[in-house]
């Protein structure tokens, strides 16, 4: 049962990985050296959005797949304390999907996965809790052709169980075709600029009607250029909030976390996109991707 004075009912599904941040000064020249900080953190877009939406109390599970390794420990360690319920599939074969994240010194990032166990997620891995009131999957499920049908799959049963559901699509550069044809039906789709091309061939929020016939609204973030919401009833934006940007990993997922908490419990179109916005200006002031700040 959810904690007194926890929202309820929301079941994530995504990735769960460990990331290694190396912040560096200068580029990054193929046979040269470089000095860097590195850092081991938890990480993935399942991951960062759950433990987002635990500290804002939603009640929340993740469901994702890990290897039966030291690393999946950790993450299911650090997860558990922050109150997320961790519904993992242990892979007895494949490790924990690891990240390698290069940070430069605008706090910009590039990111080298090993997806390891979350590539391996498969329809029986998919556990729909009681009391869960809302799907949250992570597009990298669907642009991974071997966990692809487990994605499917987890939008079918929560569309059997009644759910409302989103999706982050993750990845412009993996996105296909046949994406928007998976996520038809879809209550929420939340792309960031970059993404919204890849669907709509523009960056432009106004764009994002085009998808309306296939999802019944779209959240569109743009970094410093603040966040849009597109439905039937028109576009809405709203300004970024400032920040000093120490590192930009997993902002997106901090501000999918803002609007499903405000968007589930009512709020208006301007304030669910100020949750988020105000979330993802909160996760690029850390060094981490998923450790919310004070």
């Amino acid at each position: 049962m959810p904690s007194p004075g926890r929202r309820s009912g929301v079941v994530v599904v995504g990735d769960a990985a460990l990331d290694v941040t190396a912040r560096h000064t200068g580029p990054v020249v193929p046979g040269g050296d470089l000095r860097a900080r590195v850092r081991f953190t938890g990480g993935g877009a399942g991951a960062n959005t759950a433990l987002w939406l635990s500290s804002l109390d939603v009640d929340t599970t993740l469901v994702t797949r890990v290897g039966d390794d030291t690393g999946g420990e950790l993450v299911r360690g650090e997860l558990s304390e922050a109150g997320v319920r961790c519904a993992f599939t242990v892979d007895p074969e494949a490790p924990t999907c690891c990240v390698v994240v290069l940070v430069d010194e605008h706090g910009e990032r590039s990111m080298l996965a090993d997806r390891g166990a979350n590539a391996r997620l498969r329809p029986e891995d998919i556990k729909i809790p009681d009391g869960a009131a809302h799907l949250h999957l992570s597009g990298y499920v669907l642009l991974e052709e071997s966990s692809r049908p487990a994605g499917l799959a987890a939008l079918a049963a929560a569309k059997r169980a009644g759910l409302t559901t989103s999706v982050d699509p993750q990845a412009a550069a993996l996105i296909t075709g046949s994406f928007l044809d998976d996520i038809s039906g879809v209550d929420l789709l939340l792309p960031n600029t970059g993404e919204l091309v890849a669907l709509t061939g523009s960056p432009d929020p106004e764009s994002a009607k085009a998808l309306l016939d296939t999802v019944g609204a779209v959240a569109v973030t743009a970094g410093r250029e603040g966040a849009s919401w597109v439905d039937r009833d028109g576009i809405t934006t709203v300004p970024a909030e400032h920040a000093d940007c120490v590192n930009s990993t997993g902002a997106g997922d901090a501000f999918d976390a803002g609007v499903l908490a405000a968007w589930l419990a009512g709020a208006s179109t301007v304030d669910v996109l100020r949750a988020g916005t105000r979330l993802g200006a909160r996760a690029v002031t850390q060094s981490g991707a998923r450790v919310p700040g004070p």
